[in-house]
């Protein structure tokens, strides 16, 4: 599927929807879940009144704040649901610049949630911070592997010219809001759902991932990294990308990773492979602290703390 293909029925609500945000100037950035939970207990019972409480905060608005037939189009698109005199919003909209991107409400606790917090801003200045001395060549092939809201590759494809940008995501929702994220975006990105890569063709001048990497009981697909205390999606993740990186191509991979008796285990798994696969890399801590409230939970009695870090790897041109 491509994400320039026309909208209708409840997609083209949700593009009205951005487009109003952005005739508004609307901003909004996202914080972690538990932060946010401070934030709406200290407004405990509060109305809100502006677009930043109903899309962000996710508070109750009074009804007068949006346009009629724009709110008549989001409560049949089941995005708007009324609560007296007051509308409740049951997506985010969060800003990266002067970037719109739709989201999961507040609190993301359905399978099928599509995450977006403070990891997708480290994300995206992990990546700028990486290419900037080594710019995308005009037209270049870009994946991005588990996109969930299609944040990191669509905010590349803002600065290659004529990218050939690939979302890939095994949840169909993440994959709407990627295509309608892009169509806001006036960019073009192909759509491919799946969870490896055998659902894509080719080679790629850059393929970039941020998976999920905590160890969540419930097994929920945006937020559970798998196996061997979160770290076995992002280690099978990048097993795959090695083998799709074109002559001169480049992965960028961002997670977290358990640390535990001050060693990382991720790192010792990644050298083999990347070595291997004849690479040369880069692989450095960008947080040390993050999540720290997963430590209380029993999965993680023998760990440290919850590092958050960023790969870059290459394969030398022909």
């Amino acid at each position: 599927m491509n994400a320039s293909t026309p909208l209708s029925g409840d997609d083209a609500a949700l593009n009205q929807l951005l487009a109003h945000l952005r005739a508004q100037d609307y901003r909004f950035r996202t914080i972690t879940p538990l932060s946010h939970a401070h934030v709406l207990a200290r407004r405990d019972s509060e109305t809100g009144s502006t677009l930043r409480d109903l899309f962000g905060w996710n508070l109750p608005v009074g009804k007068q704040l949006l346009p009629a037939a724009l709110a008549s189009m989001l409560v049949d698109s089941a995005v708007l649901e009324s609560d007296g005199r007051q509308w409740r919003s049951k997506l985010r909209v969060s800003s990266i610049d002067d970037a719109l991107f739709l989201h999961s409400a507040y609190p993301t606790e359905q399978e099928d949630a599509v995450f977006f917090g403070p990891d997708t801003y480290r994300f995206v200045r992990f990546m700028r911070q990486a290419l900037a001395n080594r710019p995308l060549a005009s037209g270049a092939r870009i994946l991005d592997i588990g996109c969930g809201s299609g944040a990191g590759g669509l905010m590349l494809a803002r600065q290659c010219e004529e990218a050939d940008l690939v979302l890939n995501d095994i949840n169909p929702l993440a994959l709407r809001y990627s295509r309608l994220n892009a169509k806001g975006l006036g960019l073009r990105a192909t759509l491919a759902m799946g969870g490896s890569l055998a659902v894509v063709d080719g080679q790629f001048d850059l393929i970039i991932a941020n998976p999920p990497y905590l160890v969540d009981k419930e097994a929920r697909t945006y937020r559970h990294g798998g196996d061997d205390l979160g770290r076995s999606l992002g280690l099978r993740m990048v097993t795959q990308a090695v083998t799709r990186l074109a002559p001169g191509g480049r992965l960028l991979f961002y997670t977290g990773v358990a640390i535990v008796d001050g060693r990382d285990p991720l790192l010792a798994e990644l050298a083999p492979i990347l070595d291997g696969a004849g690479l040369d890399w880069r692989y450095d801590e960008i947080d040390p602290d993050v999540f720290g409230e997963e430590l209380l939970e029993p999965a993680y009695h023998e760990v440290d703390r919850i590092a958050a870090i960023g790969l870059e790897a290459w394969r030398k041109p022909d």
